[in-house]
C-alpha cells in the first residue's frame, strides 16, 4: 500500500508538481491549499508524512508545526517537512524547534525532495536487529520495533527524525559521535557550513529524556567534538 503524505501549501502550481512526481515514485499525496483544510485532513486520516508550507494564507506555517505537536497520538508524531521560500536561518531553526523533522527551502529539485522523504520515511529496524527486542540504559528504555521512549515507564513525545537520532546515539553509546557522524547514521543531508540543526534536534532529546535538560546526564556534550550518549546511566 502506498503511503499517504499530506501536502499544505498554497502554490497550486508547485504542489501540482510534487503530486505528480510524488505519485510517480510510488506515494499517495493528498493536497490542502490552507492550514485549516490541512489540519481537518490531519485529524480525518492518517498520514505517513506532512509537507507543510511555511507562508500559508490563513496561518503561519510554523503555528501549524506547534498545533500538530500539541494533538494527540497519532497525529502529535507524525514527521513534518517544512517547505519556506524565505532564506532565514532563524525560521530553520524555530521550526525543528517547533517540531519540524527537516527543512527544504525552496525552489528545490524534485529529486531533493524525495531523497528528503525517504530519509525521514525510513523503516524501523527489522526485527532480527541487534537493537530489535528493545534497549535499556538505566530508567530509559528504547523500543526500536515500536518506535517508543520511555522513562520510567513513562512514554515520550519524539518526531522520527529525533527518535532515529536517539537511537543511533543509543546503537553507540559511549562513542563521541560528531555532528557530521550523526548526520550520517540517520542518512539525513550532509550538513551545510554552520548548520546547527542537529543541535537543535539535541536540545529536544534532551528536553524529553533528560531529568534536568540543563544539566543532560543522558546525552553529554564533547567540547570541539560532538555528543555521547551515556553507555551507564543512573538506574
Amino acid at each position: 500500500m502506498a503511503q499517504r503524505i499530506l501536502m499544505i501549501e498554497d502554490d497550486h502550481r508547485l504542489a501540482g508538481m510534487v503530486v505528480t512526481y510524488l505519485t510517480q515514485n510510488g506515494y499517495e499525496v493528498v493536497h490542502a491549499d490552507t492550514a485549516k483544510a490541512g489540519l481537518v485532513q490531519l485529524r480525518e486520516a492518517s498520514f505517513a508524512l506532512v509537507l507543510l508550507d511555511l507562508m500559508l494564507p490563513d496561518a503561519d506555517g510554523l503555528e501549524v508545526c506547534r498545533r500538530i505537536r500539541a494533538m494527540g497520538e497519532p497525529q502529535q508524531s507524525v514527521p513534518i517537512v517544512m517547505l519556506t521560500a524565505k532564506g532565514d536561518p532563524l525560521d530553520r531553526v524555530i521550526g525543528l524547534e517547533l517540531g519540524a523533522d527537516d527543512y527544504l527551502p525552496k525552489p528545490f529539485e524534485p529529486r531533493e525532495l524525495l531523497a528528503r522523504l525517504r530519509a525521514v520515511l525510513r523503516r524501523p529496524p527489522m526485527e532480527n536487529s541487534p537493537a530489535a527486542n528493545g534497549m535499556q540504559f538505566g530508567r530509559l528504555a528504547i523500543d526500536p520495533g515500536a518506535r517508543l521512549v520511555r522513562v520510567d515507564g513513562q512514554e515520550r513525545s519524539l518526531t522520527a527524525y529525533q527518535f532515529d537520532l536517539l537511537l543511533a546515539m543509543a546503537e553507540r553509546a559511549g562513542r563521541v559521535l560528531s555532528r557530521e557522524q550523526l548526520i550520517d547514521a540517520v542518512k539525513g543531508e550532509p550538513l551545510e557550513p554552520f548548520d546547527r540543526s542537529i543541535d537543535v534536534h539535541i536540545g529536544r532529546l534532551r528536553a524529553a529524556i533528560e531529568d534536568d535538560p540543563k544539566q543532560p546526564k543522558r546525552i553529554i556534550t564533547v567540547r570541539g567534538a560532538g555528543y555521547v550518549f551515556a553507555k551507564v546511566q543512573d538506574a
